[in-house]
């Protein structure tokens, strides 16, 4: 009887285990999501990310490198791919990766550095080092700050919306790193840090790099955080054949890439759902092409669509309120900085522009980190936003890396018609005597031999402090009004003569800013001005005939305000630039001399009203004030130009130094189409009378002495533009063209 109650208890528990298995449900396999590097090729992920929403996929983990981490970090924090394909499509990825500072971020000597100079490089102790990038990643963090500003509170990535981690590299023990707390967008800004591309980024005092080097598909690391499940994407470029191997940088690409596509061998293998978009037609730096690149990627997931719809559903609705995320304004509470030695807490406020306790738009925010990272007296910026504890709003905290390269040895090359072929070389030391002071030689080399020296004491808002001297020089036939003195008699049957002209003139000056591109100047002026002539060497004047060999003192003042986009193709803004000169004094060959003045003025507006199409119309004038006064310095138009000496200016349809008296108005109306990116095509007209004493009567504003018309191409390179120019004058009858290869120097 025992036996038998045995059996039917037992019987009976049996049956109750085999019941509560049947009715306990399986347990939900675990999916992991990894994504590669592979710079451009990595908008594909998009696509693959848009399918995976479209048939709500429960994404348990996400891993990635490279753009794989920057792609992979968004979806973890939130984003759908919809909404991703829409962010990136909205980004001008030549601003972002290059570093691209806009024009009005920069002082108004940052501006003429950048626009000169083709080549910048580090010279310390008299060697020449590279860079250790080509860009800062500055507007890459600052992007991914602000698309990750909703998850900032989140240290460890394990709590993002969707588990995150990424891959970066040690480039000093060359091992490769989990980045899996902190920071997200500095974290993500490391493993995207291409090596000779983007900086190193310094976390926890380790230095790192793209992870791709040691890592460029994560899998085991994922599979070890018990994902049962990886959906891979594959972006990473193929072995190359010899055709495709022509450069030096292609061969680097493909010994790089042996290890990569050797591992991803046995990867591609323990991927349970592999997906490899076909991108071959597209590079790592195709970003233009970023449409087409994530169609790539949505048709290869769609090749796995049975594979991927049996995956297990999300229960809750994936994404994030644009609204909260493409906000307009951030309210900053408290500011906090590291790492500022040399630099002041208010120098850093200074540039930024912004204090705590205020509401700062974000264009606000980015113009003044890029007015800070303008000064390049750092080598980065990086920040975290905290909530913070008391109210709405966030804590700002900053680190500084102060740049110890303190010497610079910078090139340009040129050529115009008038200064001719030009070399240029330059020495910049900055932190010369003071933190805040600049010292910079230029040597021209060429068919005309010049120099630019200048010192300058930066003190903002405050008076700032300058030294310059400058020396030019150049031969052209010109004129015999330009060099015959007041009282004196053209030399008969001489029309033109091949005039030598040298000028040297020094300054010392003192200059405050109203705003950031509003200046105020005034100083005292040394020019030492030479004209002469082999023209009309005989055996009675036995050498060159000297009309000019005078030096002058002057003083003068400057306003000075300028918020063009671009110097040489402005899309927008305003420019004004006035100058007074009151000359006291003159050497003794010139033997009439008596004091006067001369005030001159550029007024110029510049105006986009359909896409890709600019307008830019710029008013000119200026008049002598006093009697017998020298025309040496009389007001001289013709030819194209932007670094002109004296009282030089261009004018379409004529000739250098063609048209000259000590007064003149000019107005100039221009069409800049960029037909294709950095490519333009331009269309001219300007106007001007020109004559001695032009506005005693107001005959001036009547008619119309001179007019002529230009038609052009150029092409903006990093060396300046190259530009080719058609020009006629309907008055003369006669056409010139100008050519002109780099900046103007």
């Amino acid at each position: 009887m025992k036996r038998v109650i045995f059996i039917i208890t037992l019987l009976t528990l049996v049956s109750f285990s085999i019941t509560a298995q049947e009715q306990t449900p399986q347990k939900r396999p675990k999916i992991g999501l990894v994504l590669s590097g592979g710079g451009a090729k990595g908008f594909a992920h998009i696509g693959v990310m848009k399918v995976l929403d479209s048939l709500d996929i429960k994404v348990d983990y996400v891993a990635g490198t490279s753009m794989g981490a920057i792609i992979g970090s968004l979806y973890a924090s939130g984003y759908t791919g919809k909404q991703l394909d829409s962010i990136f499509k909205s980004l001008d990825f030549d601003d972002v990766i290059n570093d691209n500072i806009p024009r009005a971020a920069k002082t108004f000597y940052e501006r003429e550095n950048s626009e000169k100079y083709g080549v910048t490089l580090p010279f310390e102790k008299f060697k020449i080092n590279l860079p250790s990038a080509l860009s800062r990643g500055q507007n890459v963090y600052n992007l991914l700050s602000k698309l990750t500003l909703h998850v900032s509170e989140v240290d460890d990535f394990k709590k993002l919306p969707i588990p995150f981690f990424c891959m970066a590299t040690n480039i000093e023990t060359g091992e490769s790193v989990i980045l899996d707390k902190g920071n997200l967008a500095q974290a993500v800004a490391a493993s995207g840090a291409l090596p000779s591309l983007f900086q190193p980024v310094i976390i926890n005092d380790k230095i790192l790099i793209d992870g791709g080097v040691t890592n460029n598909y994560p899998i085991a690391e994922l599979r070890a955080q018990g994902m049962d499940i990886i959906i891979g994407v594959d972006v990473q470029d193929g072995l190359a054949d010899r055709t495709e191997l022509t450069t030096a940088p292609d061969i680097l690409l493909q010994i790089n890439n042996y290890r990569t596509i050797n591992d991803m061998k046995k990867k591609a293998k323990d991927t349970d759902i592999y997906i490899k978009p076909d991108i071959s037609n597209f590079s790592v730096i195709s970003f233009s092409e970023g449409n087409k690149i994530i169609e790539s990627g949505q048709t290869a997931a769609l090749k796995k669509f049975h594979d991927l719809s049996v995956l297990p559903k999300r229960t809750k609705k994936h994404g994030v309120n644009l609204e909260d995320i493409v906000r307009d304004s951030i309210v900053i509470n408290d500011i906090q900085f590291r790492g500022n030695n040399r630099y002041t807490r208010s120098y850093i406020f200074g540039k930024l522009k912004f204090k705590p306790n205020s509401t700062v738009s974000y264009i606000d925010f980015n113009r003044g980190v890029n007015n800070l990272v303008a000064t390049n007296n750092f080598d980065t910026f990086q920040y975290e936003f905290r909530k913070s504890k008391e109210g709405d709003g966030y804590d700002l905290k900053g680190t500084v890396i102060e740049n110890e390269t303190t010497t610079f040895l910078k090139l340009g090359i040129h050529y115009d018609d008038l200064y001719k072929s030009a070399a240029l070389v330059n020495l910049t030391k900055k932190r010369f005597l003071i933190d805040n002071d600049v010292i910079s030689m230029d040597v021209i080399l060429g068919d005309n031999v010049r120099y630019n020296f200048e010192y300058f004491i930066d003190k903002g808002f405050y008076w700032s402090i300058g030294l310059k001297s400058r020396f030019n020089q150049f031969s052209k036939n010109v004129s015999s009004q330009l060099y015959v003195d007041s009282g004196q008699e053209p030399i008969q049957g001489l029309n033109k003569l091949e005039i030598e002209i040298q000028d040297q003139t020094n300054q010392f000056y003192l200059q405050t800013l109203f705003r950031k591109d509003f200046a105020l100047g005034i100083g005292a002026e040394h020019k030492r001005l030479k004209l002469k002539s082999e023209t009309l060497n005989t055996e009675q004047n036995n050498g060159a005939i000297i009309f000019e060999n005078t030096d002058y003192i002057s003083g003068f003042g400057t306003l000075k305000l300028d918020t063009y986009s671009n110097r040489y193709f402005p899309k927008d803004g305003f420019y004004f630039n006035g100058d007074f000169h009151w000359y006291v004094y003159a050497s003794r060959f010139n033997k009439n001399f008596s004091p006067f003045s001369i005030a001159k003025a550029d007024i110029g507006y510049a105006i986009m009203p359909i896409n890709k199409v600019s307008f830019n119309v710029l008013t000119q004038g200026g008049f002598r004030i006093g009697e017998n006064s020298p025309t040496s310095l009389n007001f001289a138009l013709g030819g194209y130009g932007n670094n002109f000496i004296n009282n030089f200016v261009s004018f379409y349809g004529y000739d250098y130094l063609s048209l000259i008296g000590n007064s003149f108005v000019k107005g100039t109306i221009s069409m800049d189409y960029e037909i294709f990116k950095k490519n333009h095509i331009t269309l001219a007209a300007n106007y001007a009378n020109v004559e001695d004493n032009l506005f005693d009567t107001g005959e001036w504003v009547k008619k119309v002495d001179y007019s002529g018309y230009a038609a052009g191409y150029a092409i903006e390179t990093f060396l300046g533009p190259m530009e080719v120019k058609y020009t006629y004058s309907p008055e003369v009858k006669r056409s010139y063209w100008f050519f002109n290869l780099g900046f103007w120097f």
